[in-house]
């Protein structure tokens, strides 16, 4: 098992890959989720403003 983390003397660059790829993976998923609720809440605004200006319109 400690030859396998070892990584033939390659462990550093090898565990620093994985890790700045994971870090990389998180951001990339947690911005898409930030990015994917403003626009649910712009959506919503926007249907709740065309309403109102159609009760405003008398419509």
């Amino acid at each position: 098992m400690k030859e396998f983390f070892a990584m033939g003397g390659y462990a550093f660059y090898v565990w620093m890959s994985f890790g700045l790829t994971f870090i990389v993976m998180a951001t990339i998923a947690i911005n898409s989720m930030l990015q994917r609720k403003r626009a649910v809440a712009l959506v919503k605004r926007k249907a709740q403003l065309n309403k109102n200006s159609d009760v405003v319109a008398g419509k």
